[in-house]
Parts: structure tokens; C-alpha cells; sequence
């Protein structure tokens, strides 16, 4: 029998916990505007983190550059293989700035503004979707902003598009096939110069407009206000220098068979002086065709100069006289752009990737993971030029501003 003395502490009680279950907040689970700030990259090879096995160069032995492993591109949940094969998004890659700030680097290797699928799947920024796993990149960022705090989403796209590879291709082969007294420039040629004509140009800044807009649908979809994240855009560095940069010679083959820069020094000219302003040009135009609001750009167009592949103000471990990649000054005298392999990725093997040729590696991904977080700017983004402030490592990093 219920005493009114214990009916009153029952009453008292349950209007206690009617108080609590109306008034605590309900738990929410991470999501747009909550929980700790992720940056996630989104694009090709030039942000993936493609070479950035490599510190430097050697052509006496691969280990004095070998920063991090045969597993350099593993990212797999377990570590021991990758998610998607040949993406190489490798552990030096920009996501990963810290400072209480989580990276996820979605980027793969070869991948174009739309998904395609040959002898590796490549997924572009889309929606793609094959329903067995294979996910365009605004596909899977939609799905990973849903219960995660997405703060900047870093894109670099556009370069594929404008068939990168394929010219660089058309480069060497030229340097290599023709004498320094009847030299064939890659520049003139027919299927390089397609690339580069006016109504190709406006094509691919329309494909590169579309995959940024794709970025923010994705951002939407999962429920996040334009004023709730930002869209970083990066451009292309310059890997090599203009002819009179290069520290070998044009007559013979040396700039190939040692340095793995085989381009003439006109064609060079032109990649610094026309094709690379061209490019560059078409993804911030994009950028401002989209008309979003929430946008920022990093000028990368110049970040490693003096540091690039042939030049002559660096060189490879042998040449320098540097035991590897960890002794002091390796940084600051040895190449950030990896050199064009050919014949040395002929056999199983081998250590090198023909796809790692003319990126940014170990020393070059640190370096703009540095201007990422000052473009970052502890969740204040803002649009910068990257560029080397000064020699040596800060916190094991080279030393980079953003301007």
C-alpha cells in the first residue's frame, strides 16, 4: 500500500525526470557544424600525394631517397594495401595538417573532373555511384560530411583533363628522337597544341566549373550551409625550370639518362611560360564561374622553384655528396619534383611508378601541407601564394609562407 507520504516522493520524482528529459540537449552526432573540424582533399595525382614515397632523387641507390616505404600508399583501414589501386594517396599528403585538425584525402592519381574507368577505376568529382563500392569523389565526400565535421574541402583537378601525361609523353620522346642540329619541339606538335586551343581550353574550364559545383552540391546534400565550410582550390606548381635553369646540358642525353628531365629548352620555355598559365588560368577561372561565395585559392604556380627537377640549384644525392634523405641539408639541396622514369620502372623490381614522373614529392607534399594549414588559418580560410620562406625543417617540414 502507497503511503501518501511515498506517493509524494514518487510525484516529486517523476516530475524530476520530466524536467531532465525535456530540457538536457540530445545527444548529436558529428556532423555540419559539429565536432572536431576535418580538412578533406578532393582531385588528382598533384594532390593524392602521388611520389611522395620519394625525397629526391639518386640514380645510385633508391633507398638514400626512400622517405616512407614500399607502404607509402597503403591507406586501407588495416595499412597493407590501397583502397583504390594506383590512387597513391600517400601519407606525406596535405590533408594531414594537425594541430587538433583531422585529414582525409579521397584524391587518386590520374583521376579527371568525371569518373573514369580503364585499367584502373579513377574516380572524378561526381556522383558516380556503381553500387557495388566504386564512388565518384563528390559521392564519397557527400557521404563522409554527413557525420563529420567537413571545415575545408582542398581541391586540385583539371590537369588530367588537359591530358598532362600525354604531353609530357610527346616532350621526351621528341628530346630523346631527334639531335640537338634538327631538334623536334613538343610544343608545335599537333596533339599537344590540341590541347591548348582556344575552344579546348574553354571545354575543360567548363568540366572544371562543374566539378566544383559538384563539391558544394555534395556539401549541401549532406546538410551544410555554404557559411559552414570552405572550398579551397589549388592551381599547378611548375616542376621544371625554364631551359636556362637546367642543370645539364642540351647536347646528348644526359638531362634524360642522369637527370630524367628529357625536354629541350624551348619546350621548357613554353611548359613555364604558356602551358602551365594556360591551365592555371583555366582552374581559377572556374573557381570564379562558379559563383559560390564560400571559395579560396592557393597559388602553388611557383612554391618550389629553386627546388625543381634539373635545376641548377639542386641535384641528386650523388651529386651533392649527401648520404640520403635524413642528413642535415638534404632538404634544401636536393630536388622536390620527381624525375621522369623510363627504363628504370622496366622490371618488377623496381621501386619507381612511371606515374610518379614530374610530381612534387615527400619534400614538395610537406611543403604545401604547410600552406594548406596557413591557408587553414585555425578555421578562418584564407586564398594564398606558397612559397619557400626560408632553409631547413620546421617541424619536419620545409619552411613555407603563404602570402
Amino acid at each position: 500500500m502507497i503511503t501518501p507520504r511515498v506517493a509524494a516522493v514518487l510525484t516529486t520524482l517523476a516530475a524530476a525526470v520530466t524536467l531532465l528529459t525535456t530540457t538536457a540537449p540530445p545527444a548529436q552526432a558529428d556532423g555540419p557544424g559539429v565536432g572536431t573540424p576535418w580538412v578533406v582533399t578532393l582531385g588528382d595525382s598533384y594532390i593524392s600525394g602521388e611520389a611522395g614515397r620519394w625525397a629526391g632523387s639518386s640514380n645510385a641507390s633508391s633507398a638514400r631517397a626512400d622517405a616512407l616505404g614500399a607502404s607509402a600508399y597503403f591507406d586501407n583501414a588495416s595499412g597493407t594495401a590501397e583502397t583504390i589501386n594506383r590512387c597513391h594517396r600517400s601519407k606525406a599528403s596535405e590533408a594531414y595538417v594537425g594541430g587538433g585538425v583531422n585529414g582525409l584525402n579521397l584524391a587518386c592519381s590520374g583521376a579527371r573532373t568525371t569518373t573514369s574507368n580503364g585499367d584502373n577505376f579513377k574516380p572524378g568529382l561526381d556522383f558516380y555511384d556503381n553500387g557495388a563500392g566504386q564512388q565518384g569523389q563528390a559521392r564519397m565526400l557527400q557521404g563522409f560530411a554527413t557525420n563529420h565535421r567537413v571545415g575545408m574541402v582542398v581541391v586540385s583537378i583539371g590537369g588530367n583533363d588537359f591530358k598532362f601525361a600525354d604531353v609530357v609523353q610527346s616532350c621526351v620522346i621528341d628530346f630523346l628522337a631527334s639531335p640537338t642540329w634538327w631538334k623536334d619541339y613538343c610544343y608545335d606538335d599537333s596533339s599537344v597544341k590540341a590541347n591548348f586551343t582556344a575552344a579546348n581550353v574553354a571545354a575543360v574550364r567548363s568540366r572544371i566549373k562543374t566539378a566544383l559545383l559538384n563539391v558544394a552540391t555534395a556539401m549541401r546534400n549532406a546538410g551544410y550551409a555554404d557559411s559552414q565550410w570552405t572550398l579551397l582550390v589549388q592551381n599547378y606548381p611548375s616542376p621544371i625550370a625554364r631551359g636556362s635553369g637546367f642543370r645539364y646540358s642540351e647536347s646528348g642525353y644526359t638531362r634524360q639518362s642522369t637527370g630524367g628531365c628529357g625536354f629541350w629548352n624551348k619546350d621548357a620555355d613554353w611548359a613555364n611560360d604558356t602551358a602551365l598559365p594556360t591551365i592555371n588560368g583555366a582552374v581559377f577561372g572556374a573557381v570564379a564561374d562558379t559563383g559560390l561565395t564560400n571559395t579560396r585559392t592557393l597559388d602553388l604556380s611557383s612554391a618550389f622553384n629553386g627546388r625543381r627537377l634539373c635545376e641548377n640549384t639542386v641535384g641528386l644525392y650523388e651529386e651533392r655528396g649527401i648520404a640520403n634523405w635524413t642528413s642535415p641539408g638534404a632538404v634544401d639541396q636536393t630536388e622536390w619534383i620527381n624525375q621522369i622514369r623510363t627504363v628504370s620502372t622496366c622490371c618488377s623490381s623496381s621501386p619507381y611508378y612511371i606515374q610518379e614522373s614530374l610530381h612534387p614529392n615527400y619534400w614538395a607534399q610537406l611543403a604545401t601541407r604547410s600552406c594548406v594549414r596557413q591557408a587553414w588559418n585555425a578555421g578562418t580560410p584564407r586564398s594564398g601564394k606558397c612559397s619557400i620562406a626560408g632553409t631547413g625543417l620546421l617541424n619536419g617540414e620545409p619552411r613555407m609562407s603563404l602570402n
